[in-house]
């Protein structure tokens, strides 16, 4: 499946079953993928595949940030500097003959909306739209949880990796969440503006970073040889090879999970090319019920086996962004910043909002991995374009909702004595990561800070089905009558056995080490 066609809405019945009584929502924070794109290398040509697609409108609506010249420090919005918009469309320019340069062209000769490899395009855009209506109509319509309009965004946490076209769709996402519409104006007139976190590159966790973390990337080679080797010379590539052989390059002309494209890059241009027109589409045989069948069973196994099998897989490959999740979670039970405001603090920030909802615009490695470390990726199949997860934290009805948090600002003054000075909590500097037991594994904790988790579940939804997590099946590690409501307590033990301590300086150990684990297959750990 390459777009993701979603179940029904959930039934009243279903919805009371999803949401019971006795619990009460306190943290959504939704992981979704992009939307549809265009492939990211330009494959089979030879096939009739053209290299550049029309696909993509957004490219005549560009708009550049432009500081206004003769401005003084002072005039703009905030007291800042001046500014004002480029508005601008974008041509793509490529290699003609003799490399000279040329405008890339469409299928049908096509000078605009013609699309980067591997960009968002207009179906993604409206997909991805589509999955923030639909979160819309669950968490504001039925369930309230959310306002129905906005004042600030100092509630809601907005990430993203820095590839565009992750970026692009947890914009559409967001946007269809609370449209204008829903966005009420301060006093001056001005929409709120929302604060969105990313990484460079180097830093980015939010989904498997083998390009900056050694360690990991001599993993991933290690255990895609591993699937070259168990299937290259099996009857099914050979069956791949009677549908698409004749279409591969001279220079690899048979068709292998190592071949150039590999068997991943044909899963690629097939999915894209799946999600467009008539104009960007391969000869039929490429869209072979068994024939994709096959490569998204090889291809499931080639990159995610790893998170089954290798806890050191785990740690690298999204230990650091479930550390992250779990944080929050335990931030938001501890009714601390680190459920997500410390990140979103403001030097004068006089909104006192706890954390409720999160959107993190990233890929299809990051659900499956997070999936498969948790024992929880059950199938064969690829996630399509637009699959999301949602965790949610859910607190027992008797456990009092968080209140405000409250900053020195906001509190009233009081006289202090020289003890309240040592004793009240500390609110972290810019730069400072925020305090808390998030990050602290369970083995160290002392009693006090685990009854700070009593009360507290995790329930992890993939497009809209419950997903039941083994490590969370034991007596006493979920709740009673439902295997898929994990402890806050259990869920974040399960994590904190694969979180780094310091991501950067695990990707630069065991350079040299065997990349197999020594207890061989299986899933060590859950």
């Amino acid at each position: 499946m390459t777009t993701l066609v979603p179940r029904a809405p959930y039934t009243d019945e279903e919805l009371q079953k999803l949401y019971p009584n006795g619990l009460e929502l306190q943290l959504v924070q939704i992981l979704m993928r992009h939307g549809e794109r265009t492939p990211v290398s330009s494959r089979f040509q030879n096939a009739g595949l053209k290299p550049f697609w029309p696909y993509c409108a957004s490219v005549r609506q560009m708009k550049s940030t432009i500081m206004s010249q003769g401005g003084k420090l002072g005039d703009g919005v905030d007291g800042g500097l001046p500014f004002h918009t480029l508005e601008w469309k974008r041509r793509l320019e490529t290699f003609g003959q003799d490399d000279e340069p040329v405008v890339a062209t469409g299928p049908m000769g096509e000078l605009d909306n013609v699309c980067d490899p591997g960009g968002l395009t207009d179906v993604g855009r409206q997909s991805t739209s589509k999955l923030g209506l639909r979160l819309r109509e669950l968490y504001v319509d039925r369930l309230k949880f959310l306002p129905p309009t906005i004042s600030d965004f100092s509630s809601l946490y907005l990430r993203s990796t820095p590839i565009p076209r992750a970026l692009e769709s947890m914009h559409q996402a967001f946007s269809a969440l609370y449209p204008r519409s829903a966005r009420e104006p301060d006093e001056n007139g001005r929409f709120p503006v929302p604060t969105i976190l990313t990484r460079a590159p180097g830093d980015e966790t939010l989904y498997p970073n083998d390009g900056n973390c050694r360690r990991f990337a001599a993993l991933s080679r290690a255990f895609a040889q591993r699937t070259a080797d168990r299937w290259n010379a099996s009857e099914e590539i050979e069956y791949l090879n009677k549908l698409y052989g004749k279409w591969m390059p001279p220079t690899s002309p048979r068709v292998a999970i190592d071949s150039h494209p590999r068997l991943s890059g044909i899963m690629d241009s097939i999915n894209s090319t799946l999600a467009h027109g008539p104009e960007t589409k391969l000869p039929a045989e490429f869209y072979d019920k068994k024939g994709r069948e096959i490569i998204e069973k090889i291809g499931v196994e080639e990159w995610f086996s790893g998170y089954k099998e290798s806890r050191e897989y785990r740690m690298l490959g999204i230990g650091g962004l479930l550390g992250d999740v779990v944080g929050r979670m335990v931030g938001s039970a501890e009714h601390s910043t680190a459920a997500g405001e410390y990140e979103l603090q403001k030097a004068t920030d006089q909104s006192n909002a706890r954390i409720r909802f999160g959107i993190s615009g990233c890929h299809d490695t990051t659900l499956a991995a997070i999936l498969a470390s948790l024992g929880a990726f059950n199938t064969n199949s690829w996630p399509p374009f637009t699959s999301h997860i949602a965790v949610e934290m859910f607190r027992k009805s008797s456990i009092p909702a968080p209140g405000p948090q409250v900053s020195q600002s906001a509190a009233p003054t009081a006289k202090k004595s020289w003890w309240d000075v040592f004793s009240a909590p500390a609110t972290p500097a810019a730069g400072s990561p925020s305090a808390g037991i998030g990050r602290k594994p369970t083995a160290e904790l002392t009693a006090k800070e685990i009854q700070k988790l009593d009360g507290y579940y995790v329930r992890l939804r993939y497009n809209d089905e419950p997903v039941t997590i083994p490590g969370c099946k034991a007596p006493g590690k979920h709740l009673e009558g439902d295997e898929s409501f994990c402890t806050l307590a259990a869920f974040k033990d399960i994590v904190d056995k694969f979180t780094p301590q310091n991501w950067r300086q695990q990707c630069r150990a065991n350079l040299d080490a065997p990349a197999f684990p020594k207890q061989g297959p299986g899933l060590a750990g859950f």
